[in-house]
């Protein structure tokens, strides 16, 4: 931990990206609980009221919806169910991708050749039509976009371990373990996981990133979670018929997703640096052993 916090403070965007999004995580976390109810209630009164005024209260400083409801608030109580369907959908997909593919990747038999037909047949549908089928044949609550995320993404995971996989089984650490007698879940869980496992994660931020992207545009096509739920996507859809009257409906939650989208790309991008030797001696300070 002492050497990814000094890889870590080598390069200053990756840490003024893990901090934003350690900022936004607590929000979503404890904010919705600093909520008062009454705001997130229809007030005509105030509908399409524009940012930055003054004259109002703290709470419409980004302006106000369709419905009077001021943005600030609608963006917390999204910020909650955005990172949770994203980070729900990225753990499901990086535990099952990555079981699948220590399966296939540890022995050559039918049972690994059957995973990976499947992993390729699922790697050859468009995840935009199968969200939208599966979606309108299992209705589209907070649940079923969770598991068509979690589905279309899988298949990333798996084949990345499986090829891992591959390369590491052939390693002379792991010949003599099988030489001292040591089975197939001896040789995954001290041999084979914890080297993947740096991998894994780096690509578990990379997706979480693509994950919020891809659930922001189910709920802009109007397959996603729908009301009284929120996300910054349904937001960002909500607003759509009133960009040229009130363009900060949509452009705040677009905001957010682009940012929060940027931030953990560029906090993957560095977490796969910082595991690979051949690439960390660009972000190396002389305190980091090799």
């Amino acid at each position: 931990m002492r050497n990814y916090w000094l890889l870590l403070k080598q390069d200053r965007v990756a840490c003024v990206a893990l901090v934003y999004l350690l900022v936004l995580v607590v929000i979503a976390i404890i904010g919705p609980a600093f909520v008062d109810p009454s705001l997130n209630r229809m007030q005509l009164t105030a509908r399409h009221a524009a940012p930055f005024h003054l004259n109002r209260s703290w709470v419409y400083f980004l302006g106000a919806d369709a419905l009077g409801r001021p943005m600030i608030v609608r963006l917390v109580l999204a910020a909650r169910t955005t990172i949770m369907i994203a980070a729900a959908a990225v753990l499901m997909a990086m535990v099952t991708g990555t079981f699948i593919g220590l399966i296939a990747g540890l022995r050559e038999n039918l049972l690994s050749a059957a995973l990976m037909r499947g992993i390729d047949v699922l790697l050859s549908i468009p995840s935009l039509l199968l969200a939208m089928v599966v979606l309108f044949v299992l209705g589209a609550h907070i649940g079923n976009v969770i598991l068509i995320l979690t589905i279309t993404r899988l298949a990333v995971f798996a084949r990345t371990v499986r090829g891992e996989s591959l390369e590491l089984r052939e390693r002379w650490f792991v010949a003599a373990a099988r030489t001292m007698g040591a089975g197939d879940i001896h040789v995954l869980r001290r041999h084979i996981v914890p080297l993947v496992m740096p991998t894994v994660l780096a690509i578990a931020a990379l997706e979480f990133a693509v994950i919020m992207l891809a659930e922001s545009a189910l709920s802009f096509l109007g397959i996603g979670v729908q009301p009284p739920d929120a996300t910054w996507g349904l937001l960002v859809a909500e607003g759509q018929p009133y960009l040229k009257t009130a363009w900060w409906v949509s452009l705040w939650p677009g905001l957010a997703i682009a940012s929060m989208a940027v931030s953990a790309t560029i906090v993957g991008n560095w977490f796969r640096i910082a595991n690979d030797p051949t690439l960390r001696v660009r972000l190396t300070p002389r305190e980091v052993t090799a």
